[in-house]
């Protein structure tokens, strides 16, 4: 039973969280250090940053949910979210670390030319938004269940408190909120509630012999169900935006390569922690209505009064920590790519921070009115990532690796693989793995047949 004291104690967590933002404002002296924390994070705040803005609430909720339904075989979602962490690390930090750039579209644009960056540009404000959606919704979802609000107003309440944070500190209030949120999810997760689940179940061996034998197996959740893990996740990971801009607060290459590995192993580690928890619920709570209150009901049901409010604060901060750098990722894009690009005279730094916290006031209010009205956690995901992998991928990695792909090959695959992946949305429905699949192979296949008519002069990404 959620109590009084739990109630204060998230309530001291949101008001926490709102202070940062307002502290931080004093920091922000540029457009750098509001987009990218100024580019000077060491290890301590940049791998949990790093970490916290890629566990979100289907990374903890869902995660959780599929433990409880499908044994360990349920690690795989987040754990395709970690190996995509891992895939940025290895392949992408020595060249992330010398761009001089803010945004994935901007690398396009500079390795190709302004149609792939504007193209780019609102595929991947789309995607954020649609990300930062299902953030506003989840925690929506937990404030409604914690108070007994009317799910709208939660989320309208959810959303703005992410937004004023955000709008106030930028991306130094974004990190510091995240390092309090990365510290708050390992200790309710990893330290309390995984813990209390095991002891309250008789411990590990005891676990293993009250589940199906299923439970134990790595495949369980199906081969299938693994693959579209992977292509929903493990490409989408390693081009975020969301992603990228945490990358560019790193001070150096080696933090930002070993930062960003550290973070993907933890992400692993969650993964297993989640699936864990989801079967120590399964055991537990037999027969829940919806699996994805794994973590809430198993806390109400085997901690002490206080620690249930830490444990939901745990889940708000995974949630928040995503929901606020996706908003700012979009808002971004939008600054970065398709308004000041425009602009033909010089802008002060002071125009470009009032400008970008007034375009994040936007993206934040949108969120929020297509959160009330969606109420689709899975809906806004599938769009996104689908929108993500399907047509940008190829085109990131032929910037970084393919020298002798030209501009109008690049912009051709982008159009070409829109149009695959929003008709197979359109046509099979927003849940079709095919959208990726399709846009994937058209996008690589267009690059390729593109680039054997036309052989431009080899160019390179020219790095600081």
């Amino acid at each position: 039973m959620v109590t009084t004291v739990d109630v204060l104690v998230m309530i001291l967590y949101l008001i926490t969280l709102i202070s940062i933002g307002a502290i931080t404002v004093r920091k922000i002296k540029s457009q750098k250090d509001f987009l990218v924390a100024g580019s000077r994070l060491g290890y301590g705040l940049y791998v949990p940053a790093m970490a916290a803005v890629v566990l979100g609430g289907a990374s903890t909720l869902g995660g959780s949910s599929l433990g409880y339904k499908y044994g360990i075989s349920g690690m795989w979602l987040v754990v395709m979210i970690g190996l995509g962490i891992l895939g940025m690390g290895f392949l992408f930090s020595k060249v992330l670390s010398k761009l001089d750039v803010f945004s994935v579209s901007e690398l396009l644009g500079k390795r190709f030319d302004k149609n792939s960056r504007v193209l780019s540009a609102i595929i991947m404000t789309v995607y954020d938004l649609m990300v930062a959606v299902t953030g506003v919704i989840a925690m929506g979802v937990i404030l409604s269940a914690l108070l007994g609000w009317n799910s709208t107003i939660a989320i309208i309440v959810g959303g703005a408190i992410v937004l004023l944070y955000t709008t106030l500190g930028g991306m130094w209030a974004v990190t510091l909120t995240d390092v309090i949120q990365f510290w708050i999810m390992t200790i309710g997760f990893i330290f309390i509630l995984l813990p209390a689940g095991l002891y309250k179940v008789g411990g590990v061996s005891s676990l293993v012999s009250q589940v199906d034998p299923s439970f134990l197996s790595l495949s369980h959740i199906g081969m299938t169900q693994i693959f579209s893990y992977f292509l929903l996740y493990f490409f989408g990971m390693m081009i975020g935006q969301d992603i990228w801009q945490r990358a560019f607060t790193a001070k150096n290459e080696k933090t930002l390569r070993r930062g960003t590995l550290f973070a993907g192993f933890y992400c692993i580690i969650y993964a297993i922690v989640g699936a864990t928890i989801g079967m120590i619920a399964s055991v537990l709570l037999p027969g829940l209505a919806d699996p994805q209150q794994a973590i809430p009901q198993l806390a109400t049901a085997i901690l002490p009064i206080g620690l249930v409010g830490l444990i939901l604060a745990a889940v708000a901060s995974a949630i928040m920590s995503t929901a606020s750098g996706t908003i700012m990722a979009s808002a971004t894009i939008l600054v970065n790519d398709l308004i000041l690009p425009f602009y033909k005279e010089e802008r002060t730094e002071k125009f470009k921070l009032r400008l970008t916290r007034f375009v994040i006031m936007l993206v934040g209010i949108a969120a929020i009115m297509i959160s009330a009205w969606l109420k689709n956690i899975i809906v806004a995901l599938d769009i996104a990532y689908a929108l993500l992998s399907g047509c940008i991928f190829f085109p990131v990695v032929a910037a970084f690796f393919w020298k002798r792909v030209s501009a109008k090959v690049v912009l051709i695959s982008i159009i070409i693989s829109s149009i695959v992946v929003i008709s197979d949305l359109l046509i099979e429905g927003i849940d079709s793995l095919n959208a990726i699949i399709y846009g994937i192979i058209a996008s690589g296949l267009t690059l390729l047949i593109g680039t054997v008519f036309f052989t431009p002069k080899a160019t390179k990404l020219e790095t600081s």
